[in-house]
């Protein structure tokens, strides 16, 4: 049997951590080892019993969760962060924090059980990546009606900027992600994503052609038959991928 994931729980509801408590007793390979009301009493449990896993509200008096958060990022070693939380306009917040997922409440059992086999997953990755030279994002945490959905990097067809968010494609659905499209192509392996236009991030694999509409104007074809206008500023990059000058 595995080792039990060693578990804290920090909410200042009462409600919210009897109901943490119950779901958490159900689930086999979890062992509670405190709660907290708010971030300092939380800092000091944390320093003092070495939890695997933090179960974190945001909103609180005092030190909030995503304060904590970055707190504990500049420890030499952290516990593993679940966000649970009533608000969703905090995710971006919550993954710049390597966050291992982001529950809205009421948390429902399934929804926590799975979040938090996602913990040892998340240990083992972390650890590959930091031997790496450089960590490109491989999934983004994006708010989706009353939940907040996880995006794949490899299951991206298509990002397009829309004022303030980025469009993120994905097959026949879309989402939004309140996101710069300049940091997302920082942020995104330059040899899975290309960029075709100021407002325009394309996975390479799912273009399949090129064509030249005269007066210099260029487009690029996807996989499902969809054209995407090229920028003059970006033509460097569709002639590189079609292998001309």
């Amino acid at each position: 049997m595995p080792d039990p994931i060693r578990t804290l729980i920090v909410d200042d509801e009462p409600l919210a951590i009897e109901r943490l408590q119950i779901l958490c007793a159900r689930i086999a390979n979890v062992s509670l080892v405190g709660t907290a009301a708010e971030g300092n009493s939380a800092l000091r449990l944390i320093k003092a019993l070495k939890p695997d896993l933090v179960l974190l509200d945001i909103q609180m008096a005092g030190m909030n969760g995503i304060a904590l958060a970055q707190v504990l990022a500049e420890a030499e070693t952290r516990p593993a962060l679940i966000f649970v939380t009533a608000y969703d306009h905090f995710a971006v917040a919550a993954f710049d924090v390597e966050a291992v997922d982001y529950l809205l409440k009421p948390v429902e059992a399934a929804r926590l059980e799975r979040a938090i086999a996602r913990v040892g997953s998340h240990a083992a990755s972390s650890a590959d990546s930091a031997t790496c030279a450089q960590a490109w994002t491989k999934e983004f945490w994006v708010p989706h009606r009353s939940e907040v959905v996880r995006i794949p990097v490899q299951d991206i067809d298509l990002i397009v900027a829309e004022r303030d968010y980025m469009r993120i494609h994905v097959g026949p659905r879309s989402f939004l992600l309140h996101e710069t499209i300049t940091e997302l192509e920082r942020r995104l392996d330059p040899a899975e994503f290309v960029r075709l236009h100021r407002s325009t991030l394309a996975r390479r694999d799912r273009i399949v052609g090129f064509k030249h509409n005269g007066a210099g104007a260029w487009q690029a074809q996807l996989h499902d038959g969809r054209w995407l206008r090229v920028g003059r500023t970006y033509l460097a990059n569709a002639r590189a991928m079609a292998g001309s000058a």
